[in-house]
């Protein structure tokens, strides 16, 4: 039969041992969770190696005579492939536009390019994309990033001369270094653009994918 003692010391050292272990798994999975284990330089320099990207966004752009709001899918491959799909406003869902990294092309609408253009404010314009702001931030000297407790704020301003989109500012999330928002402001530092990143997936997309064909559309028109 066990001594008494001594069975209590091995509960005793079990338990010790469990809650060791314990400890340590729950705080190595919330570094794998996390990723918190980067500085915040190292989370900055992360957000300006991005190759590539697929993200859904909530884009508000604003004007003295209104506001209009989309929801868009995004795709970039690194160096110059992208597109970008309306999904929301219905009137215009399921136009996209496809920059192959010679020619800029729409597809999957009625309407011709010059059309969407004037129509719908920045929906062809790349200051609304990411890679923007990353090549923004790389080219301009005041380029600068604060933090808080949860984010890290990169500000920038932009390399174009339009005045509605001097001002950039990108929050990003400390624990999964992924994007929140994009603010963009003009000259007098008014809104003009306020980006929600709903859905990031950041390094997992490749030009094959970004420039695959549409084949229910191919199917649907035969």
């Amino acid at each position: 039969m066990i001594n008494k003692k001594v069975f209590f010391v091995v509960i005793i050292i079990i338990l010790i041992l469990a809650i060791f272990f314990g400890f340590f798994y729950k705080k190595a999975i919330k570094v794998f969770k996390t990723g918190n284990n980067k500085t915040s330089q190292e989370i900055v320099d992360y957000i300006l190696g991005i190759s590539s990207y697929e993200v859904k966004v909530t884009v508000e752009v604003n004007s003295n005579k209104n506001s209009n709001k989309y929801i868009l899918k995004q795709q970039y491959v690194s160096p110059n492939i992208s597109t970008q799909e309306v999904i929301e406003p219905s009137n215009i869902a399921g136009i996209k536009l496809i920059n192959d990294g010679t020619s800029l092309t729409l597809k999957n609408s009625h309407l011709d390019l010059s059309t969407v253009f004037e129509n719908y404010t920045y929906l062809g314009d790349n200051c609304i994309d990411l890679i923007s702001f990353i090549e923004d931030y790389k080219k301009t000297e005041e380029s600068n990033y604060e933090e808080n407790e949860t984010q890290i704020v990169m500000k920038t301003i932009s390399q174009n001369s339009n005045q509605y989109t001097k001002y950039k500012t990108l929050y990003v999330d400390k624990e999964t270094a992924n994007p929140i928002k994009l603010e963009i402001k003009d000259d007098n530092e008014k809104t003009t653009v306020y980006i929600l990143y709903n859905e990031v997936k950041i390094n997992s997309t490749d030009k094959e994918e970004v420039l695959a064909f549409d084949l229910y559309n191919i199917f649907s028109s035969i």
